[in-house]
């Protein structure tokens, strides 16, 4: 089988592992959570360069933070699918004593999570430390977070941003999700952002966009880019663009499903239009 096919079938896998997650507990973020999918996949099974095992000071590996936390159900599937804990586990989401919370925490110890988060406009701070730890350590590897759009609407985003690039972390990849949809309604008429490409390129960023955030192949190209780019006295910030809900018919193009679960029926649809490929928990 092809190696796009198999990584697409991931992504179906990991559609279906959202729904479930999220319609078990009647509870999550399934919007934005399908419409990351492909990057995730794309980052946890191509791009890192990971140690087996896992451990927190991360030394000699990748680092990935996401910052917008609440799309963990996706997090977790794909890092359940990656080898960093029981895909069984997932079984586990949002419940009492349950490491797999609603927003990732690190209080329990779970593989793979390296900072609680869900206070969003905070993960490219410390993915700016992380990356800055590196080069002190004079460990050649590189740092990545995700963000959301509606999340640069926060100040400490454009502060680190600014500080990322007056301090050359040319060691760093943060990626937003453009999807034009937060909790409230559109990005445009909740807070419009105009472009913001010229914005980081004018904080000093290389600026680069995967117009094709749905497409695993697209995406794949654009990350090693993005990777190409680094080392070069610059951050780098890739646009990525989505659709929130991909996958899932009656979940895309709008902010209703950004923090809302299917029922029954609507599981069951969006489960149909996403065929099980790698085995449900």
């Amino acid at each position: 089988m092809p190696k796009t096919q198999q990584l697409e079938d991931f992504v179906t896998q990991v559609r279906r592992d959202i729904l479930r997650q999220v319609h078990k507990v009647n509870s999550g973020h399934p919007g934005g959570s399908l419409g990351c999918a492909e990057f995730f996949v794309a980052l946890y099974q191509e791009i890192l360069d990971r140690k087996d095992g896992f451990d927190m000071d991360g030394i000699g590996e990748d680092l990935f933070f996401l910052s917008n936390g609440h799309i963990s159900p996706v997090f977790y599937s794909v890092l359940a699918r990656s080898g960093y804990f029981p895909v069984d586990e997932l079984n586990t989401f949002r419940l009492i004593n349950s490491r797999l919370q609603g927003h990732p925490t690190t209080h329990e110890g779970l593989p793979g999570i390296r900072i609680a988060s869900g206070s969003l406009g905070q993960g490219m701070s410390v993915a700016i430390g992380a990356a800055l730890a590196k080069k002190l350590n004079d460990d050649d590897k590189l740092v990545y977070s995700l963000h959301g759009d509606g999340e640069l609407q926060e100040g400490q985003i454009w502060e680190a941003a600014m500080y990322a690039a007056g301090n050359k972390v040319d060691n760093l990849i943060s990626t937003v999700d453009l999807n034009g949809q937060q909790i409230d309604g559109a990005t445009d008429n909740v807070l419009p952002m105009g472009d913001l490409k010229a914005k980081f390129e004018a904080f000093g960023w290389d600026v680069m966009k995967i117009k094709k955030g749905n497409s695993i192949a697209d995406v794949l190209e654009g990350l090693k880019e993005a990777k190409n780019r680094t080392g070069k006295g610059k951050p780098v910030c890739i646009l990525l663009h989505t659709v929130m809900g991909n996958g899932v018919d009656f979940m895309m193009h709008t902010h209703a499903w950004h923090g809302k679960a299917p029922n029954d029926e609507q599981l069951a649809l969006g489960l149909a239009q996403n065929p099980e490929t790698l085995g449900d928990y």
